[in-house]
């Protein structure tokens, strides 16, 4: 799935690894990615964090996306930070799953909280 993510490898993030519910991803800040305040845009955060969640629920091998997600901001990325997201899924019932995503700098600093709320669908009108 990431292979064809061309929004996520357009900004440069990196898929870590995905495998049995969790995930990883790193991005680093770019220039255009900052904000008039010079730090990173909470989109680009948000979106590094949402491709670490849709790695994650998707690792199970059903095609899976978002039917929800917040996040809070704890602190700003600055131009440079090297950004990870890692992604643990909480719980999986039937078609709807709960994952958590924390960014944090390289340094060890949380960034950002992420909550997604992930829904399996069906592949095909054919499919049950």
């Amino acid at each position: 799935m990431f292979d064809a993510d061309r929004a996520s490898r357009a900004l440069g993030m990196e898929l870590v690894e995905a495998v049995g519910g969790s995930a990883v991803a790193r991005m680093r800040v770019t220039e255009s990615m900052v904000n008039g305040h010079g730090i990173a845009h909470g989109g680009y955060v948000f979106l590094l964090a949402d491709t670490a969640f849709a790695c994650a629920c998707n690792s199970h091998g059903p095609v899976t996306v978002a039917a929800g997600a917040d996040i809070t901001f704890v602190t700003s990325a600055r131009l440079g930070d090297d950004l990870v997201a890692t992604a643990e899924e909480r719980t999986r019932y039937g078609r709807s799953g709960i994952y958590d995503v924390t960014v944090t700098r390289g340094d060890g600093t949380v960034i950002a909280e992420f909550r997604g709320r992930s829904r399996t669908i069906q592949r095909s009108r054919e499919e049950p």
